[in-house]
């Protein structure tokens, strides 16, 4: 595997004309991220791995500070799953000035974690916007978990750059909680905590599949959720997975969620 810190110098040593997946993460690598590299070494001939924090996507600086970060094992996880080459680019390498550092989003596309996060998903786009623009892979790979990221990545891309999005289906513990970074933060009675929440609107969204109209005792689970030690609901949302619209059916409905487990922000959705 190849690291790369500077940008210029991966464009002159790496053919990006050729079948290359580009993984843009924020290192602290789990599951999640390996079946995303997984799924790019089975359409790509080579693989990129970007490890950025990116700063202008947090809202809070103490979440930017608490972010886990451990390069070292991240690189061990790479070579051993024969990444072709690493970015590891710092904040001068992605912004070259503060008017690159953000990208407005419509009235419309803030809600769930844009109303919540304010400023969030325009750090999202404008680190996405800046890699695309320096860089030219072929396939770009992002995982479900973040589902409403997703969406709003494809509507940015789309007509503005040439590029495939893959979208790779959530990976979850035997518990069924969703992999992320932030796991690290929970002690083993938040993640019991987490597992309950899963289960309790798993069985919600099954019985929403039998009768739409089950959807009336939303409200119900938010307080089951509310009463938990040390939980509290940012929003439990339905909407339509197309297009993030409250106008839903049975058949294509998804289920969104944010809560502070123990001060540790989590999302997921199903």
């Amino acid at each position: 595997m190849i690291i790369f810190k500077s940008i210029n110098r991966l464009n002159k040593e790496v053919n990006f004309k050729a079948n290359i997946g580009f993984i843009p993460t924020m290192g602290a690598l789990h599951k999640g991220h390996i079946s995303l590299i997984k799924s790019s070494k089975k359409v790509c001939k080579k693989t990129l791995v970007s490890i950025f924090i990116n700063p202008s996507q947090f809202n809070k600086i103490n979440d930017f500070k608490n972010y886990p970060k451990n390069l070292k094992k991240d690189i061990m996880i790479l070579k051993k799953l024969k990444v072709d080459y690493l970015l590891a680019p710092n904040v001068k390498e992605i912004y070259r000035n503060k008017k690159n550092n953000k990208i407005k989003l419509k009235k419309k596309d803030k809600i769930m974690c844009a109303l919540y996060r304010p400023g969030h998903f325009e750090g999202v786009l404008a680190v996405i916007n800046q890699f695309l623009i320096k860089i030219k892979p072929k396939h770009i790979f992002f995982g479900e978990k973040d589902y409403q990221q997703l969406l709003l990545i494809k509507k940015f891309v789309k007509n503005k750059f040439k590029i495939s999005i893959h979208a790779c289906p959530t990976i979850r513990r035997k518990n069924k909680i969703a992999l992320s970074s932030r796991n690290v933060l929970l002690s083993n009675s938040d993640i019991k905590k987490s597992s309950y929440i899963v289960n309790l609107i798993l069985n919600f969204k099954r019985n929403m599949k039998k009768n739409i109209s089950f959807k009336k005792h939303i409200k119900n689970i938010i307080d089951k959720i509310n009463n938990i030690k040390k939980i509290k609901i940012e929003y439990l949302e339905i909407r339509n997975k197309i297009n993030l619209s409250k106008n839903y059916n049975r058949n294509n409905f998804k289920i969104f969620i944010a809560y502070y487990n123990n001060k540790v922000r989590l999302i997921d959705n199903y």
